[in-house]
């Protein structure tokens, strides 16, 4: 599905802040590494909720960058299971922006900036995989 033909996020929001001076990088853009972050951070908490304990991140893939994020913008990270196996969970993640303060932007005030799978992968307090419940 293209950019133009999904106008509504995929998945429940797991969550919302604000991109801050001190995120952005020489061209007073936020940095692609503080979006990843926020998106682990909300697929951490899908993740835990899914396999009703600990996990790690193991494995980002297909991460696409596909619009500047400014300061000031609200960060929105959505997400949903794509897969779970035996110890590991795929999730499908997409970061929303809504530009509060440029109204006039050709996107609209709420838009698709990034998209990504992340696997977590379920473990004991010992670190050691372990079975996700149910499977």
């Amino acid at each position: 599905m293209s950019e133009k033909e999904s106008q509504i996020p995929e998945g429940e929001m797991l969550l919302r802040t604000q991109a801050m001076p001190a995120d952005t990088n020489a061209n007073g853009d936020i940095f692609g590494g503080w979006i990843m972050s926020q998106m682990d951070i909300a697929g951490g908490i899908l993740a835990k909720q899914a396999t009703q304990g600990r996990t790690v991140t193991v494995a980002v893939d297909t991460i696409k960058f596909i619009k500047p994020v400014s300061v000031g913008d609200i960060v929105c990270c959505y997400g949903g299971i794509k897969k779970i196996g035996n110890t590991s969970i795929t999730l499908h993640l997409e970061v929303w922006v809504r530009r509060l303060l440029k109204q006039d932007d050709e996107n609209g005030v709420h838009f698709k900036v990034t998209e990504a799978d992340f696997t977590y992968v379920a473990v004991d307090d010992e670190r050691k995989k372990r079975t996700i419940p149910g499977r």
